[in-house]
This record gives structure tokens, C-alpha cells and sequence, in this order.
């Protein structure tokens, strides 16, 4: 009983300290590519309706991190209308990886199984995300998923060649960090969010 109190123990300090790091406040230090197929392998074990495991990543590390956001940039300067296109953004498109180790493209690769509703397929992948967060943080990785830029947009699908029925959902940007980690906060207390019957 005392094993099971200390593994619940840490889960609890884990999940506690799950924070959203910025790309910008990395340091540059890079990842054991050993430590990212580790990460990978929890997401392995999310949930999956029908066990379509609809989660699909693409790794991009060393000189593809950059390569990655160099072309993200360049997808939102070709597809974005000129009367939209702010220069900043592009900017801060290309050089979002710079202190980046590795930047994960998380895609939703629709499953064989028309039964399972997409919202059950885009909920598995987000349980796989979660569980690689986790694992970041308990390797004391700094950790950042972004869905800005041309996540949702045709052209970047097309891109990481994801089929017609596939979505991305955003990019997993780790690396480390210097500087100490935030206290959590919650805006609404957990009464507001839930009704016991």
C-alpha cells in the first residue's frame, strides 16, 4: 500500500508541475534524441476508441528545426492574403525554434473505423500529447505546444502529406530552460467546473 501512496504521490507532483514553456525562453541545450523516442513511446499509450491510435508525429531535430520553421514562415508568406500578412509574424514564425531542440508536428491521422466519431480521434491524440508533456516534465524539459501560424490551414497538411480526412493539431516545440519554473494557477476554482450528483 505504502508503493502505491508514493507512486500517487508523484503522479500528483508531476501533473502539478506541468507547464507551458515558450520557445523563446529555451536555452538551446539539445535533447537526446533517446529521451524524444522515450516521450514518443508514453504518447504510445494514450487512450484510443476502436484502438485506431490516430496519432501521428513528425520529429524534426538538429538542422530540421530551423529547416521546419523557415518553411512555416515561408507557407504563411505564400498563402497569406497581402492585406493580412503582418511581417512580425512571419518573423516570429521563422525563428520560433531557434532555442528549440526538437519541434513535434502532432497530426490526427483519421482511423479506418468510420464509427469512431473525429472528435474521439482529435481527443486520443490530445491524451497522447498530455502524456508526452508529462514525461517532458518529469525529465525537467521545458515544453510548449503552439497552434499558431498555418497549423490549420490546407497548405501546412499538405506539407507533413497528411490525407484530406487528417488534421494537424499544432507543434510541440522542447528544449530546456534557465529560468525557474512558474507557480501554477488556476483562474476558476474547481467548484465552478464541476456538479456532484
Amino acid at each position: 500500500m505504502m508503493e502505491l501512496n508514493t507512486t500517487v504521490t508523484n503522479i500528483d507532483k508531476i501533473v502539478a508541475a506541468r507547464r507551458t514553456v515558450k520557445p523563446t525562453s529555451m536555452n538551446g541545450r539539445k535533447i537526446a534524441d533517446e529521451t524524444i523516442q522515450h516521450l514518443l513511446q508514453m504518447a504510445d499509450w494514450a487512450p484510443t476508441h476502436g484502438h485506431t491510435e490516430p496519432w501521428y508525429f513528425i520529429v524534426y531535430s538538429g538542422d530540421k528545426t530551423q529547416q521546419f520553421c523557415a518553411d512555416h514562415a515561408d507557407l504563411y508568406k505564400q498563402f497569406t492574403p497581402a492585406d493580412k500578412y503582418i511581417s512580425g509574424n512571419y518573423e516570429k514564425l521563422k525563428n520560433q525554434g531557434n532555442l528549440a531542440s526538437h519541434v513535434i508536428a502532432i497530426c490526427m491521422k483519421r482511423g479506418n473505423n468510420p464509427k469512431v466519431p473525429v472528435t474521439e480521434e482529435i481527443a486520443a491524440v490530445s491524451c497522447a500529447v498530455q502524456n508526452m508533456w508529462l514525461g517532458a516534465t518529469a525529465h525537467n524539459l521545458a515544453a510548449y505546444w503552439g497552434s499558431g501560424g498555418m497549423t490549420y490551414h490546407f497548405a501546412m497538411q499538405d506539407y507533413l502529406g497528411l490525407g484530406d480526412e487528417d488534421q494537424v493539431l499544432g507543434f510541440f516545440y522542447l528544449g530546456y530552460t534557465d529560468e525557474p519554473v512558474q507557480p501554477g494557477r488556476r483562474l476558476k476554482p474547481l467548484g465552478d467546473k464541476v456538479k456532484w450528483m
